[in-house]
């Protein structure tokens, strides 16, 4: 046996992976876990130990990993088409799912431009945008406004409509200056409110940005109704039908990154239904192709793409492209995972799971002291530990207290990766009560190990 084959598989990867999101200094003490295969929501290592992926690796697995249709559309692509270059060239994997999207998708969205990953798609966006204006007469509205504590993903335009300091304080000098809105806090609400009995108050601060610098901007980009990465913050559609109403008076163009909370992560084919209203632009990735391959899609309305439809001289295309768009495999998933949803009742049999799940976790745990607000939207469930419920004062962060409840649900079997010291269940929709039950016994047990009740 060679010395490289003595090495254990976690020695091997920690050689020269560099793993994401991640300090690799944490690594020494909670080596990677090798995945060898899965199934359903279980991932099974290379020691034979399973894990339930409560978490749908990072939101996107849709219906459970090694889903048997979505599989056996892959397979059957691949033996006709792998990939093609996508400038001047088709496929009918690509025309049949834009066919499907206009019909899921919001009413003013009707084209839609295919790229390679969630924050390609948001990057597009924003260009889109700024294209628009400069190509329709108001060359001067060429800043973003977006919310305090959103994320819409990684490369540098995404940064900069982002605004959690965790992701982007390192990287002000290379960022756009944009124009951060304070976002709802409903579970702080500034004006002693809730989110089910109020009307929006906090939005004074969205007319107030609005007025100030409508003038400048081109769009505003939101992830509608749940601010994931800031720890699954949740806010009313109210805020979200002022919104358009606002973009609509002031012409700003409105962008919904439903990347996070589409295609029924909250309860509905995509988060912007439950507000009556229709983005200018949206953003979907994720669990477009199940989870399965790297797609998105930047959805636009023909408003939008006829500002970029002219003769060649004109200089009007949008000259942006990825290798991998419109790849024939991820839109082979992605037209399983939409069969699969539409014949097996999906959005149904998650919406009832989702009731009966919001109760159990109820039982489980609204009596923890340590326990501010368990909420909700769909299937998406999050926990906030705080230090004191009445008080909501937050634990201290140097702790590292959900980092700690994380690594004692791996040992016990469960993916709990949380948010800060936020816990959250997001399941694949199709994940069964039996296996939720699962979930909560072992998070139960995981955070009662760290926090005593």
């Amino acid at each position: 046996m060679t010395e490289k084959q003595q090495e254990s598989w976690e020695q091997r990867d920690l050689a020269h992976i560099w793993h994401p999101c991640s300090q690799m200094k944490d690594y020494e003490t909670l080596p990677p876990m090798v995945i060898d295969h899965a199934k359903g929501p279980w991932l099974y290592d290379i020691h034979g130990k399973k894990y339930l992926d409560i978490v749908s690796s990072w939101w996107a697995n849709l219906l459970g990993h090694c889903n048997p249709e979505i599989n056996e559309a892959i397979k059957e692509q691949l033996d006709s088409l792998e990939h093609v270059i996508f400038a001047n060239f088709s496929h009918r994997p690509a025309i049949e799912l834009a066919e499907r999207l206009a019909e899921i998708t919001p009413d003013r969205i009707n084209k839609f431009h295919f790229n390679d990953n969630g924050s390609s798609s948001v990057e597009a966006a924003l260009k889109m945008c700024f294209q628009f204006y400069h190509q329709t007469g108001k060359p001067e509205k060429q800043r973003f406004m977006c919310l305090t504590e959103g994320y819409h993903g990684e490369t540098i335009g995404a940064l900069s409509v982002g605004s959690m300091d965790l992701f982007a304080k390192m990287y002000q000098p290379m960022m756009m200056d944009n124009i951060h809105v304070q976002a709802p806090d409903c579970y702080r609400c500034p004006y002693g409110k809730d989110r089910e009995h109020c009307q929006c108050e906090c939005f004074e601060h969205a007319e107030k940005a609005f007025a100030e610098h409508a003038h400048e901007t081109a769009a505003m980009i939101v992830e509608p109704l749940l601010q994931g990465s800031a720890g699954m913050r949740i806010y009313p559609p109210l805020y979200l039908k002022k919104l358009r109403a606002l973009c609509d008076k002031y012409d700003v163009k409105l962008i919904a990154d439903e990347i996070a909370t589409g295609f029924g992560r909250t309860g509905t084919m995509f988060a912007c239904e439950q507000a009556g209203i229709s983005p200018d632009v949206m953003t979907i990735s994720k669990g477009l192709t199940g989870g399965y391959l790297p797609m998105s899609v930047t959805c636009v309305s023909d408003e939008i793409y006829d500002a970029f439809y002219a003769d060649y001289g004109e200089g009007k295309a949008f000259p942006h492209s990825h290798t991998y768009a419109g790849n024939p495999i991820g839109c082979a998933a992605a037209l399983a995972v939409q069969k699969i949803m539409k014949e097996q009742h999906i959005l149904e049999t998650a919406a009832e799971n989702a009731k009966w799940l919001t109760a159990e976790l109820q039982k489980a745990f609204a009596h923890h002291p340590n326990v501010g607000e368990i909420r909700h939207i769909g299937l998406i469930h999050a926990i906030e530990l705080v230090k004191d419920p009445a008080m909501k004062e937050p634990l201290d962060a140097k702790k590292r207290t959900g980092y700690a409840i994380y690594k004692k649900a791996l040992e016990r079997g469960l993916v709990l990766r949380p948010l800060g010291d936020i816990l959250y269940f997001n399941p694949p929709l199709n994940i069964t009560r039996d296996e939720l039950s699962t979930a909560i016994e072992l998070a139960h047990e995981s955070i009662t190990d760290i926090l005593p009740e």
